[in-house]
C-alpha cells in the first residue's frame, strides 16, 4: 500500500518503551494520535498515548483487533514477533514490514542476509551442540565470541572464549541454545548509522556516531564522530544499501565494528530508531522520531542538519542505588537536557533515561554531558 496518512490519523506502536515515548511525543506534536499495544501495564509509551492495550505480542486476536483501531503500524523494538506484524498487515499498512523483523530478530538470519548480499561483516559460523561449538571454535580461531541468536542485547547471552578449552563453560552460561560464533575483532571502535528511507524510496541519514560502551551497554555517543571521511562515507553507503535491500520503510540503526586495521563490518541491524540516536531530539533539525514517523506515515523526510555537536549519555538504574539522583545538579549544567523515561522501577543495567549535551566541539560535548552526569551522584 502507498497510502498518507496525514496528521489526525491514528498511528498504532507494537511494544511499549522509551523508543515508543519518544515517537509518540514527536508524532503528537505534529497531530497524531498514538495506540500502543504490550504486555506491562504504566508503560514509557502508554504514559503519552492516547490509549494502551494490555496484551501479549503472541495473541494474534488482540493484535488484530488493535490494528482495527489504528490507520498504520510500526513497532519500537524487534522482540514484537513477526507473526505479529504479520497478523496486523492482514488489517492496516506495518512500516517497516514484518519480514524485517523476521530477519533481524534472529542473529543467524541477520549474518545471512548480510552476508549473502555481500555486506562486510566478521567471520561467523551457526552452532546447534557443543560439538558444533568445538568444531566452530576450531575453524575460526581464539579469541571468539559466542552469541545466541534471539534475545541478545546489551551484552546479554554472550561469551568470549580466549582459549577452546573454554567452550564447554562458555555453552553452559549461554543455556546451551543456537548461537553464533563470530571472529573477536581488534576494535579500533564503534560507530553506528542512523538512516531513514521514505516510502517513496528517498534516503537520509544523520552521519556516523560514534559509541563507547560500558559493562556491554551503550554509555555514551557522540556526533560527528571522530572519524575520517572515508570511513564515515563508507558507513553511510552500506546503511542505504541495506536499507535498499529490505526494500525498507522507516528508521534503522547500523550498527559497525571499526577495526584497527582499517576494516568496516557491519555488527548489528536495528529495525527502529536506536539508542545513539537519542541527541538527535536536541541536536538535529528533526529528530530520528519525527523521521520514523514522517517515514511511516509517507510524509516527506525532513532535514537531519546539526545544529551544534552532541552527545549523549545513558542513565542506568546503578544512579538510584543510593536513592534519587540530583536532578537540580545536572541541570545546572546549561547546555544539557535531561530526558526521563517514566520507568517506576530502577534496576541496575536498566535504562532510565539520558543527558544530551550540545557544544562547540564534539569533545567540549562530551566532557559536558559527562560533568552532568557525575553531578547526578
Amino acid at each position: 500500500m502507498t497510502r498518507i496518512f496525514n496528521p489526525g490519523s491514528t498511528i498504532g506502536v507494537l511494544g511499549s518503551g522509551q523508543l515508543g515515548r519518544m515517537f509518540a511525543l514527536a508524532a503528537r506534536r505534529m497531530g497524531y494520535r498514538i495506540h500502543t499495544l504490550a504486555p506491562e501495564d504504566d508503560t514509557p509509551t502508554g504514559q503519552v498515548a492516547d490509549l494502551a492495550v494490555n496484551a501479549p505480542y503472541d495473541d494474534l486476536d488482540a493484535i488484530r483487533a488493535f490494528a482495527r483501531g489504528v490507520d498504520v503500524i510500526t513497532f519500537e523494538f524487534e522482540n514484537v514477533s513477526a507473526e505479529a506484524a504479520r497478523a496486523a498487515a492482514e488489517i492496516v499498512p506495518v512500516r517497516p514490514d514484518g519480514e524485517v523483523l523476521h530477519v533481524t530478530q534472529q542473529r543467524l538470519r541477520e549474518k545471512q542476509f548480510l552476508a549473502g548480499h555481500g555486506f562486510p561483516v566478521t567471520d561467523f559460523l551457526a552452532v546447534r551442540s557443543l560439538d558444533e561449538l568445538n568444531a566452530a571454535v576450531a575453524r575460526i580461531g581464539c579469541p571468539a565470541v559466542l552469541k545466541t541468536t534471539a534475545f541478545g542485547y546489551d551484552g546479554k547471552g554472550q561469551a568470549l572464549l580466549n582459549h577452546a578449552e573454554e567452550a564447554g563453560a562458555a555453552w553452559e552460561y549461554i543455556g546451551r541454545r543456537e548461537a553464533v560464533v563470530e571472529a573477536f575483532v581488534d576494535l579500533e571502535g564503534e560507530i553506528s548509522v542512523i538512516a531513514v528511507r521514505g516510502l517513496d524510496g528517498a534516503f537520509a541519514h544523520f552521519g556516523a556516531i560514534h559509541n563507547t560502551h560500558r559493562n556491554h551497554i551503550l554509555d555514551v555517543s557522540v556526533a560527528p564522530a571522530p572519524v575520517s571521511d572515508h570511513l564515515t562515507n563508507q558507513a553511510i553507503r552500506l546503511a542505504r544499501e541495506i536499507l535498499e535491500a529490505f526494500d525498507y520503510v522507516g528508521v534503522m540503526g547500523v550498527e559497525y565494528f571499526v577495526a584497527r586495521d582499517g576494516r568496516l563490518l557491519v555488527n548489528e541491524l536495528a529495525p527502529r530508531p536506536h539508542n545513539s540516536g537519542h541527541l538527535t531530539v536536541d541536536a538535529c533539525r528533526t529528530s530520528q522520531f519525527e523521521q520514523q514517523l514522517r517515514a511511516v506515515c509517507g510524509l516527506p523526510l525532513g532535514s537531519t542538519g546539526y545544529l551544534m555537536p552532541a552527545a549523549m549519555a545513558n542513565l542506568l538504574g546503578d544512579l538510584w542505588a543510593d536513592g534519587d539522583p540530583d536532578w537540580a545538579a545536572a541541570c545546572a549544567v546549561p547546555e544539557v537536557k535531561l530526558h526521563l523515561y517514566g520507568k517506576r522501577t530502577p534496576r541496575p543495567g536498566r535504562k532510565m533515561g539520558h543527558l544530551t549535551a550540545l557544544a562547540r566541539t564534539p569533545e567540549e560535548a562530551v566532557a559536558e554531558v559527562l560533568r552532568a552526569r557525575a553531578a547526578l551522584a
